[in-house]
Formats: structure tokens, C-alpha cells, sequence
């Protein structure tokens, strides 16, 4: 994968197959530290002790419909390439945390990607999830809940095409801000 948005989406998707009904994804960026951590936590089903020691290994999956899986051990591995590290925390029935960090200016660090339509695709895409998106650059802080904003819709599509300009437009002008500091 390209962008660490990649990544991000495939992390926030399995938790979704994993019955999430909430999903939080955080990214600090720790400019005087040279740190980049990036937390996905779901309440989905979780993993036992052996599948979260087995999920590093692209040869373990919990998909049916294929015996590979590349998401984790490709996060882990770009992670430790940039002089840093990928955990995983789970419990059966509570949920999953996968925590990244990468050195921020490490060379061959990728770059984050679009975060904006990158969480746009996820809200669209399962609306019945319960989003929190946070982004933050040193002490600058940007957060997205989605549900304030579907519950003042009050039955609305977020597919709308003026709820969808919106919230793009939010998000943008929101990572921007915080982007520029």
C-alpha cells in the first residue's frame, strides 16, 4: 500500500466485519517527539491471546473466503521499516485496539494519504457504524463524531448529495486547519 489511509480503511473494515458497531480512529501527529501514531479501537467481537500473536503472520486470517491476509503484517512491517512498531490489544467480546508508530520524518515513512475522503468512504459506507475520527498535530486538535450529525438528520441519508458536501467539506477544512497549524 501506497498511503497509510490504505491501511488505515482495511483496519477499519476488518472491525466492521467483526460486528463493530463503533469505531475510533485516532491520529496524532507528535512533531517534537518525531512521532506519527495512528489507533483504530473497535467494539467488535475480538480476538483470543493465540489469534493476536497469529495475526502478524500473512498467513493467518480469519476470512473464509481467502487464506492470506496482508493487512496487519503489511502495517507492521512499514511500521518497523520507519524505526517503529505495531501492537494489538483484544479481548473476546469487547473489541480490538491495533496501535502504529512510525517516526515522522523517517524517509521511507509513507505519506498519510487523504484522510478526509478516506473517512468520508467509511461513514458512506457503513452508516450503521458509530464513527469517531480524531486528528491531532502536536497540541492542535481536530474531531469528527458522526453521530450528532445523524441524528440531526433524523432519517436523511448521509448519501445526500448536500449532507455529503458538507461533511467532505467539514473534514477537509478541519484536517486542513490542523495540518497548517
Amino acid at each position: 500500500m501506497r498511503e497509510l489511509v490504505l491501511h488505515i480503511l482495511d483496519i477499519a473494515e476488518n472491525g466492521v466485519a467483526a460486528g463493530a458497531t463503533l469505531m475510533i480512529i485516532t491520529i496524532f501527529e507528535n512533531r517534537k517527539e518525531n512521532w506519527l501514531d495512528i489507533n483504530i479501537e473497535d467494539n467488535g467481537k475480538g480476538m483470543d491471546a493465540e489469534m493476536v500473536t497469529k495475526i502478524v503472520d500473512p498467513f493467518v486470517t480469519s476470512r473464509t473466503t481467502r487464506r492470506v491476509g496482508l493487512g496487519i503484517p503489511l502495517f507492521k512491517a512499514a511500521a518497523e521499516a520507519c524505526n517503529g512498531f505495531l501492537t494489538i490489544n483484544s479481548e473476546l467480546g469487547v473489541g480490538t485496539k491495533v496501535f502504529v508508530r512510525f517516526q515522522l520524518d523517517h524517509i521511507d515513512r509513507m505519506p498519510l494519504g487523504d484522510l478526509a475522503n478516506t473517512i468520508l468512504t467509511l461513514l458512506i459506507g457503513y452508516q450503521e457504524i458509530h464513527w469517531i475520527f480524531r486528528y491531532q498535530v502536536d497540541e492542535l486538535v481536530f474531531e469528527f463524531d458522526d453521530l450528532p450529525i445523524k441524528q440531526e438528520l433524523e432519517g436523511v441519508s448521509l448519501t445526500d448529495p448536500s449532507v455529503l458536501k458538507f461533511i467532505r467539506e467539514y473534514l477537509e477544512e478541519g484536517i486542513q486547519d490542523i495540518q497548517a497549524g
